[in-house]
């Protein structure tokens, strides 16, 4: 049964060079006691650099073994939105033009999620323009908040509309929630653990309640890491939709309408949440991820799982092929 992976990283010499000379504002970089080199915020470690995201041959011997044929390559967070000012283009750019070009050599194996540096509405327009005409993008990728700034905020309608209008799909992928420290997760390791879980709720709820969704039904979003916790509150979103004048200012349905309508990949860790995901949103809308090579991916584990669901054969081609076949046009 062939397997396309929607959700799996790769990252350049060139950005980590860009990252490392400018990001030192928000982001720097350093080493841990295993001699690993690791991406710091606000003092406290955020992610691990694994040699797989800069060595394809590494990715192509593991997606093998693991017996996935096709990868959707993306730059992690803290992709571009830690740049400033005019080397903002030089940034955006070295990350879609490097991740094109390893596309581009391997044709057969993987395709691109193009990055949009959302800090600048005008230059993400135009480089929305440019990666459309890449054969070798066929989606994007675009954190669950903005230097802080939420999704729903309405300095971003312009690019949701041109995404609409394109059926362009995107993953949305968490990065370091807002407020991070005052929740104490600089410690633990509780930014990927628990903070990264929050930031996509509380993205994706937003953007239900903000009638974001409701504005654009034609744009296909992919909620990462199985809808974080939505599956699990989807039924408490709703009641307070309800209960709550509140809720219901922007949005005419209740948040588990939009829900539905969003696919979910399948990097998770138990076979469990999957089966919420796909009893919010049914097979139709469920992605085989793996979140390949952070040192928390598992692309065989995150495969097993889906493989040991209580669901019909034809039902798990769709999660591991079928969708992402018709969704990404591949």
């Amino acid at each position: 049964m062939p397997v396309i992976d929607v959700h799996t990283h790769t990252l350049s010499k060139g950005f980590t060079d860009l990252l490392d000379r400018h990001g030192g504002h928000r982001y720097s970089l350093s080493t841990d006691s295993a001699g690993s080199t690791i991406v710091m915020r606000q003092g406290a470690r955020f992610m691990t650099f694994t040699e797989p995201m800069f060595n394809p041959d590494m990715r192509l011997e593991a997606m093998d073994a693991a017996g996935v044929d096709v990868a959707l390559l993306s730059y992690t967070c803290p992709n571009a939105y830690w740049a400033d000012g005019e080397i903002t283009q030089t940034v955006i750019r070295t990350m879609n033009d490097d991740l094109a070009e390893l596309c581009a050599r391997h044709p057969h194996r993987f395709r691109g999620l193009a990055s949009l540096p959302l800090q600048d509405i005008d230059l993400s327009l135009k480089e929305l323009e440019c990666v459309a005409e890449q054969p070798e993008m066929v989606g994007l990728i675009l954190l669950a908040n903005v230097n802080d700034i939420p999704l729903e905020d309405a300095r971003f309608e312009p690019v949701w509309a041109e995404l609409n209008r394109r059926k362009l799909p995107t993953l949305i992928h968490p990065t370091a929630p807002p407020g991070m420290g005052d929740m104490g997760m600089d410690v633990y390791g509780l930014v990927p653990a628990v903070g990264f879980m929050i930031d996509t709720t509380l993205a994706i709820a937003k953007m239900a309640l903000g009638g974001v969704f409701e504005r654009y039904p034609d744009w296909p979003v992919i909620v990462s890491h199985t809808g974080a916790t939505l599956p699990f509150i989807a039924g408490r979103l709703d009641r307070c939709y309800h209960c709550i004048p509140d809720a219901r200012e922007k949005a005419p349905h209740p948040p588990s309408h939009y829900l539905k309508r969003l696919y979910y990949d399948t990097v998770s860790y138990e076979v469990s949440v999957l089966r919420m995901a796909y009893e919010l949103a049914g097979p139709e809308r469920l992605l085989y991820g793996s979140d390949y090579p952070h040192n928390i991916g598992d692309m065989p584990g995150m495969l097993n799982r889906v493989r040991q669901m209580d669901i019909p054969a034809v039902e798990k081609a769709l999660i591991l092929e079928g969708n992402a076949k018709r969704i990404f046009g591949l």
